[in-house]
């Protein structure tokens, strides 16, 4: 074995052909290069649970971390996602790039718990508190940076082209002046947010416009010129009354619109789209784009169901993320997504591939490929020649008990959840043992001191 090579032994692991017994991984320089399965424990070697590829998290707004459970009040009257986002507004007022650094690492700690091991973070929050640029433009995405550095996990950034309040090019508001750039400025900062991402092993940084509301069509079609070939994320559709907002402006839905006007493909992922047409379902489908589900956040929120059966059943691509962070666990938002299908159709399974399918291993492979292609990452898969981003769930734990491995990703989803994860590991290197990522302590300490300055302010 080389001087950079060790491996890793587990009593069983989800390979690209299926679950196999005794497999020993060869990782070298971050990478699976050697797979034996039917391997015999050698002197030295540590047994792991059973093994599943790392998990894309390709939505994520890290600040909001802060924010679950505060708004969680009745309003005087009707609560919705348009009251909760003035509530975001006046929290984030006071946010420091220290204090930015400190939420994300304790998002992504999360995160890397629950068996998510790559972001993508879109990140809006970028000048200071009086809505004026640092002398770096892009500080506070140098504070999500410096986050991943810390806690291990892979970065997907993506940098937020945010202009506007409402469809038309509509004057900004008082609580989005730390969001707001024109195209000139955007290209400084994502010049410096490249910079900064360069300092990671495997970043990459994307680009979006944030909607179609925050950003005028003429600026979108600069956009892919923007990206440089990266992915380009942008919500859609998410609330009704965005929906009802874009017909009165132009006579159009929002996805129908973009679909129109720019050409959507494989660089694409569309965050929410919860609220479409069966034709507009279709053509998403066929434009080869990802649509970005965020169940928890969206159940949070209020914001609907997307369209997912009919999606998938059109060839439709799907990827998961955290969304507002309200509460992190990457089997819950799988098990959200199935759940919210079967209480709309009455029906178990829905999203199974077919007769005597699992429906976890269903859903697993379709989020580690559509949130990979999301993210601009090849498809995670425990197979040589590919990134050691590696999740192990424990035999031990009581949602396991009595399961083969064969029925391991079910139990895992629909019982376990994030407390069922015993190791994770981030190029071959391991974050999460035990449950537990190695610098957890030392990070929620600085981030419960970060929330208690914010809050008593």
């Amino acid at each position: 074995m080389q001087a950079d090579s060790h491996s890793l032994f587990f009593d069983a692991a989800w390979l690209p052909g299926g679950w196999s017994r005794d497999v020993r991984l060869t990782v070298t320089q971050g990478r699976i290069t050697a797979i034996e399965t039917e391997a015999a424990l050698r002197a030295g070697e540590a047994r792991q649970g059973w093994a599943l590829p790392g998990l894309p998290n390709l939505h994520s707004h890290a600040f909001q971390r802060a924010m679950a459970g505060l708004a969680e009040r009745r309003g005087p009257g009707s609560d919705s996602f348009w009251t909760w986002r003035e509530a975001m507004y006046r929290f984030v007022g006071q946010m420091t790039p220290e204090d930015l650094l400190a939420i994300a690492a304790q998002a992504q700690v999360e995160m890397l718990e629950a068996g998510f091991t790559r972001v993508g973070e879109f990140h809006y929050l970028h000048h200071d508190p009086t809505g004026q640029a640092y002398a770096d433009p892009a500080q506070m995405s140098a504070a999500v940076v410096a986050a991943a550095q810390e806690s291990g996990i892979g970065l997907t950034l993506l940098p937020v082209l945010y202009s506007h309040a409402g469809f038309g090019g509509q004057a900004p508001s008082a609580g989005q002046a730390r969001f707001l750039h024109d195209l000139d400025g955007f290209a400084r900062l994502l010049d410096a947010a490249r910079g900064h991402a360069a300092t990671l092993p495997d970043a990459v940084v994307g680009v979006a416009p944030h909607s179609l509301r925050a950003v005028t069509l003429e600026q979108l079609a600069h956009v892919p010129a923007l990206a440089q070939g990266a992915p380009i994320h942008i919500h859609i559709a998410e609330q009704t009354k965005e929906v009802e907002d874009c017909v009165a402006w132009c006579g159009r839905r929002p996805v129908e619109l973009l679909l129109d006007r720019l050409a959507v493909d494989g660089q694409w992922c569309l965050v929410h789209a919860t609220h479409m047409t069966a034709a507009e379902t279709e053509a998403l489908a066929a434009s080869g784009a990802v649509a970005g589900l965020c169940p928890i956040t969206e159940a949070n929120l209020g914001d609907g169901l997307f369209p997912a059966g009919a999606f998938l059943a059109a060839g439709g691509r799907i990827g998961l993320g955290s969304d507002s962070n309200v509460r992190i666990d990457a089997a819950e938002e799988l098990r959200l997504l199935e759940y919210g299908q079967r209480l709309v159709q009455r029906s178990r399974a829905v999203l199974a591939a077919g007769p005597g399918a699992s429906t976890g291993e269903t859903l697993l492979a379709a989020s580690l490929a559509g949130g990979a292609q999301a993210l601009g990452q090849q498809a995670p898969a425990l197979a040589v020649g590919q990134v050691a981003d590696l999740v192990s769930l424990d035999p031990a734990h009581p949602a396991l008990a009595g399961h083969r491995p064969d029925s391991a990703i079910d139990a895992w989803i629909f019982a376990g959840g994030s407390a069922a994860i015993d190791g994770v590991w981030r190029r071959g290197r391991q974050v999460v043992a035990s449950g537990r990522h190695h610098a957890r302590e030392a990070i929620a300490r600085r981030y419960h001191a970060t929330l208690a300055a914010l809050r008593a302010g």
